[in-house]
């Protein structure tokens, strides 16, 4: 099993990082290892949402719990597991966004070291993504 853990002040409040994670269908946009996601548009805990990632392998994603300060995560596909979690802190006028995550499984074992600094790769884009503006319907 392989663990990572990365911290980042993101100068955008909460909402806009719970826009950006509550938007399971624009996941592969910021994650790419991420090819498709389907399911539908609203996040929610209880459903399965089908995955295709990098290499062409099938799976699913969901979110296992949906709070204002944590969002956990999961996907799998056959070989490997990843279980994450999302900290959103309030801060001034700033969000404090812890990422960890967990891999298991022996495709896990293989890749651990093409995962070596995810957790901080993922905040970036998280932090690109929260910063583009809102589009209103």
């Amino acid at each position: 099993m392989t663990a990572q853990q990365a911290i980042r002040r993101l100068n955008v409040p909460p909402y806009d990082v719970h826009r950006v994670l509550l938007d399971p269908l624009a996941l592969p946009a910021w994650n790419p290892a991420f090819h498709t996601l389907d399911g539908p548009a609203h996040a929610a805990t209880g459903v399965t949402y089908p995955i295709t990632v990098r290499g062409g392998l099938t799976g699913s994603w969901e979110y296992l719990a949906i709070a204002d300060q944590r969002i956990d995560t999961a996907w799998h596909v056959p070989g490997f597991r990843e279980t994450a979690v999302w900290l959103l802190e309030p801060e001034d006028d700033g969000t404090l966004v812890t990422h960890e995550f967990r891999h298991a499984g022996p495709l896990a074992g293989i890749l651990s070291q093409a995962f070596r600094g995810v957790a901080e790769l993922r905040l970036d884009r998280l932090t690109q993504r929260a910063h583009q503006p809102r589009v209103l319907m």
